[in-house]
């Protein structure tokens, strides 16, 4: 009979232990997804600063070069169509290499950082 109590105790410790082991998994998993998320979002609100500051350099610097085109062309509406023209083609280049410039690193930066996790586990 105190083999078979043995046997319960030993369970009954395997069971807490295994109990101790689930809910430490479930605080690991939840840290690390706090970290996964805190890196995304401050890498999208560092994207969106830079590409607000880059539109407004980007607008500063079309109105620059259309004052600078006006003597060359002779008038300001020739300048600014000039200006217009560059960056609508500019627009033209980007939606044409979407895939490449944008889709493309976006997808491995997510990927890299959740399987990130998964490399470091092995």
């Amino acid at each position: 009979m105190s083999s078979n109590n043995s046997f319960t105790e030993r369970f009954l410790e395997i069971w807490e232990a295994g109990k101790q082991y689930i809910e430490l998994q479930k605080r690991y998993t939840r840290l690390e997804v706090i970290e996964k998320l805190s890196v995304l979002l401050s890498t999208l609100l560092l994207v969106l600063i830079i590409s607000t500051l880059g539109i407004m350099f980007l607008f500063y610097l079309s109105f620059t070069l259309a004052y600078i085109l006006e003597p060359v062309v002779g008038g300001l509406m020739g300048s600014f169509g000039i200006v217009s023209i560059l960056v609508l083609t500019i627009i033209a280049f980007i939606l044409l290499l979407r895939k490449q410039l944008i889709a493309n690193p976006i997808v491995k930066f997510i990927s890299g950082l959740f399987s990130d996790a998964e490399s470091t586990e092995k």
